[in-house]
């Protein structure tokens, strides 16, 4: 009898300090107002008690958290799982398996989010929210509440002001920041809401209302954060591999003449009577010279960077090859959305034709198609293909 007291008192005292992590440190959502844990709950169509005290509105969210956080690609549609599927540089399957359930199944084969680490996030909204944002939408943001942007208006100088400031323009407004408001997208009209959405696959709500837009941008804005880091992070790590493959695309198009003339302006030898496969073989053991090429005449440096918004990604390409490029990226620009369009301009600083039709924004894309975008979004998909892309 007294062996099972102290098992019993133990079993109390470990659940106990369970819980305790659990809603000391793990639950963000116990330390948000009452007004945010509503918000949230609103923003991910789980209806809830009114009037309803705190405790009711927590185990609500608890109930719920999961689902929402870890595991909210259940919930999406079709065309934001394709569309997360080609963030990852995936296909969704075609023919008839191309249904929901296996686009979830191919979506949970790259989630990498749990409960823990959405909790984790929420405890510092502002250090992630503002990553989806173009450079104009944070211009205005800044100039909207009276902060001076930083000179030169850089994407990260503009993401670190903006990151700063957060807090005290939600407490200038008396509003809450834990989960924000419709504060926070006081600047956004709503096409920027609507082309937030549309960007990224995910329906708007229907009927459409500023509101409702809102709600689905903020419930999304962690995803679109965590997409931009983890292409981040998969372009930093394939660099070295991206310049390899970039090497031997640019051997296989040279002539034997090409390869020997660029070994002779690197200083590079070449044995008498060499074969192809030898000239290959040699240019491989020196291809850190192909990306820093004296031959200029030989190699183009011939496309920009892209822009967050539309993933573009343009190698270094030999002469020849550039007319294959431009009907590629003519072929691409031309399956874009209006707002895809917009955006692509916008990363670049060029001026979006107001009213402009589809026409006259590919015009402009055409135009400024080598025009590099700045800051976060002028590398985070640099190593990225034309499949990924499309």
């Amino acid at each position: 009898m007294k062996l099972s007291s102290t098992l019993l008192v133990l079993a109390v005292a470990a659940e106990t300090t369970v819980a305790s992590s659990w809603f000391g440190t793990k639950a963000v959502y116990n330390k948000w107002h009452e007004t945010e844990l509503e918000r949230w709950l609103s923003d991910h169509n789980i209806p809830y008690p009114t009037p309803a005290d705190r405790k009711d509105l927590e185990s609500t969210v608890k109930a719920n958290w999961n689902a929402k956080v870890g595991q909210p690609y259940n919930d999406w549609s079709p065309s934001q799982l394709s569309s997360y599927l080609k963030s990852k540089g995936a296909d969704a399957k075609k023919s008839s398996d191309s249904n929901t359930d296996s686009l979830i199944k191919q979506v949970k084969g790259y989630w990498t989010e749990s409960a823990d680490s959405g909790s984790n996030a929420y405890g510092s909204v502002k250090d992630w929210i503002f990553d989806s944002w173009t450079d104009s939408q944070l211009k205005a943001f800044l100039d909207k509440n009276g902060i001076p942007a930083p000179q030169p208006r850089k994407r990260d100088t503009l993401l670190a002001t903006a990151r700063q400031n957060y807090e005290s323009v939600a407490k200038k407004a008396n509003e809450y920041y834990a989960y924000p408001g419709a504060w926070l997208y006081e600047s956004w009209s709503e096409s920027d809401l609507k082309a937030f959405l549309d960007e990224r696959g995910i329906p708007a709500p229907q009927p459409s209302t500023r509101d409702k837009l809102i709600a689905s941008v903020r419930r999304n804005s962690r995803l679109a954060s965590r997409t931009l880091q983890e292409a981040a992070a998969s372009a930093s790590s394939s660099a070295a591999a991206s310049k390899e493959s970039l090497s031997d695309a640019l051997l296989d198009s040279w002539s034997d003449s090409q390869i020997k003339e660029w070994a002779d302006k690197n200083g590079i030898k070449v044995p008498q009577g060499s074969k192809r496969n030898e000239l290959i073989a040699l240019a491989r053991k020196h291809r850190s010279a192909l990306t820093g090429d004296t031959a200029a005449s030989s190699v183009s440096s011939a496309y920009g960077a892209a822009t967050t918004k539309a993933n573009n990604e343009f190698a270094k390409a030999t002469d020849d090859a550039s007319l294959k490029k431009d009907d590629a990226f003519n072929s691409i620009i031309g399956t874009w959305s209006e707002s895809r369009l917009k955006a692509y301009l916008d990363a670049r600083g060029v001026p979006v034709p107001q009213g402009g039709k589809k026409d006259e924004l590919l015009k402009q894309v055409r135009l400024h198609k080598t025009k590099a975008a700045s800051g976060y979004s002028a590398w985070t998909f640099d190593t990225w293909t034309l499949d990924n892309l499309r």
